[in-house]
């Protein structure tokens, strides 16, 4: 939602809720059926009279259920209904304990990990240092494919990139289980524990070595485990999925934190289109927003004016994003004028009727490493011709667009930038396909241009989308001075030097182009108003934090 990429998180916006790298997207109706939820009265499902079940609408079905290969937020977001992280963050930089007690560091370098002893495997196994090691080792094991490499690459000993272990190693250097609650582990380098705690703790999904501990790296991707997990040790566990309609779960009586007050879980696949209407009616109690849900701008009003949910607007860190594959555009006028054609302005005014805003990068208003005083690409179909022409680019060229659709704001920006390249004279060829389908063929570079929703982390480094080894970098960018100021960046723990370095790489990614963020779309959420505790949060990431502790306050 990535690409961080983390993802995303490929924000779906659709797409990564942070970035994450590139991997073997599974498909999602392969995971097996179970229990069903009791009846439903007027579309709510019930039990025994009483409301503890609620249905969140949702627009993005899961491209899998991968908990160390996951690329998309939609899989992401329903992979953190049943398992668990170390930490949890609640609002931007407020690390608070999940399976960890404690995270801590006295040094910027040596980090210890104090779990939770309470914590347990829904088959009854207590959740281990052991656990953690095995989960990071795993993720860092070169025959693995993983989404979380990214995350794991300030760690000695692994690529500084990609997180992976030399070939033939198997073990990172330094991190050990001390006891059955404490891990340690140290840095490359010292490092501003925030990126740390943001990175290792708030986005990898630990998992139960006892049960996997028997399956090859190479060979985790096609386990059953990876395409479905059984043993978790999250709020509620996963009892049916039926593909691009539903996603239902059930409490974890067992849960270390405190039963789940809400008994059944539903995440409902719909259009974005529907979302309004489902609330209106109480089909759905709440939106899971975060770009995998978002109200569209369009039904804003309406959703306002209803007396039974509360609306709220947020600015957020996503952003949305078209994608110059620098294979196919290796001229950086190309790129700049294929820029110069877009109308966002049009954009903010007509799609977002104002609620959101332009940038050129990877950094919304609400990071703070973002360059304010670097102006924005402005839209000029004349320069933009001047500088195609420039570039030598033959314009009978016919040029693949790609388009996901499922989030109806960017598909009729796709509409507008599409007709922006025609209006120039370039043969542009659109092609719509769902998100997992345009996220595979962005992965492997089967597309000239294409569009994709991110959603990174709060701290700067965006490694995954720029580096040339990214596991995002589905452009094929490659700049030596960016890898460079890349790395330099997330090895330096001082944040006003880090800022410095990251207003270099803005400059640098502004000039070569290799992708433009169209739009930063703001979050519009709404929740009945019998929803006591839950809902989407202003600080998307948090919206989970507590899933145990949401309820209603009475009957709906």
């Amino acid at each position: 939602m990535s690409t961080s990429a983390q993802a995303s998180r490929a924000f779906g916006r659709t797409g990564v809720r942070v970035l994450r790298a590139a991997g073997v997207l599974l498909t999602a109706a392969a995971v097996t059926t179970a229990t069903a939820c009791g009846g439903t009265k007027g579309g709510v499902a019930t039990t025994s009279g009483k409301t503890n079940i609620i249905q969140m609408g949702t627009i993005n079905p899961p491209s899998g259920f991968n908990p160390i290969n996951q690329s998309d937020v939609g899989g992401q977001w329903a992979l953190g209904f049943e398992l668990d992280t170390l930490l949890v963050q609640p609002n931007a930089l407020d690390f608070q304990p999940k399976l960890a007690n404690s995270f801590e560091t006295t040094d910027d370098q040596n980090f210890t990990i104090k779990l939770n002893p309470k914590a347990t495997w829904s088959d009854g196994k207590p959740v281990t240092a052991q656990d953690v090691v095995f989960t990071l080792n795993l993720i860092a094991n070169p025959d693995s494919a993983t989404a979380y490499g990214g995350d794991i690459a300030t760690f000695k000993g692994v690529d500084p990139v990609t997180g992976k272990l030399p070939k033939g190693q198997t073990k990172i250097p330094g991190l050990t289980a001390v006891d059955d609650h404490t891990v340690k582990f140290q840095t490359a380098t010292k490092v501003d524990p925030n990126l740390v705690k943001e990175l290792v703790g708030t986005k990898i999904l630990i998992i139960p070595e006892h049960v996997l501990s028997t399956i090859k790296p190479a060979d985790f991707a096609n386990s059953d485990y990876a395409k479905s997990p059984t043993v978790t040790d999250g709020p509620y566990k996963l009892t049916k999925y039926t593909a691009n309609v539903s996603i239902e779960f059930t409490a974890n009586e067992k849960y270390y934190l405190g039963a789940p007050k809400i008994k059944t879980f539903i995440q409902k696949i719909m259009p974005a289109s529907d979302l309004a209407g489902e609330l209106q009616t109480n089909t759905i109690q709440a939106n899971s927003s975060g770009g995998i849900g978002n109200i569209p701008i369009q039904d804003l009003k309406t959703v306002k004016a209803m007396k039974n949910v509360t609306t709220t607007v947020s600015p957020t860190i996503g952003f949305q994003t078209i994608l110059f594959n620098t294979k196919v555009f290796k001229s950086v006028k190309m790129r700049q004028g294929l820029a110069h054609a877009i109308n966002r302005p049009q954009m903010i005014s007509q799609l977002l009727k104002g609620n959101g805003q332009i940038i050129d990068g990877p950094y919304t208003s609400q990071s703070p490493y973002l360059d304010k005083s670097l102006k924005v690409t402005s839209y000029d179909p004349a320069l933009a011709k001047k500088l195609i022409k420039e570039s030598g680019w033959d314009m009978n060229t016919k040029i693949k667009f790609l388009i996901p659709t499922g989030n109806q704001i960017r598909e009729e920006a796709g509409d507008i930038m599409a007709q922006n390249f025609k209006d120039i004279g370039l043969n542009v060829q659109v092609t719509k396909y769902d998100f997992p389908t345009v996220l595979s063929m962005e992965q492997k570079g089967n597309y000239d241009l294409g569009l994709l929703g991110l959603t990174f982390n709060v701290d700067p480094d965006v490694t995954s989308l720029y580096a040339s080894t990214g596991s995002f970098n589905f452009t094929g960018y490659d700049d030596p001075e960016s890898d460079k100021l890349l790395k330099e960046g997330k090895t330096e723990p001082d944040p006003n030097k880090r800022k410095a370095i990251y207003a270099k790489l803005q400059k640098i990614w502004q000039q070569d182009m290799p992708l433009l963020s169209t739009y930063s779309d703001d979050n519009i959420s709404a929740k009945s108003k019998s929803l006591k505790v839950g809902g989407a949060t202003p600080f998307w990431y948090g919206t989970t934090a507590n899933l145990q502790d949401w309820e209603f306050s009475g009957a709906q």
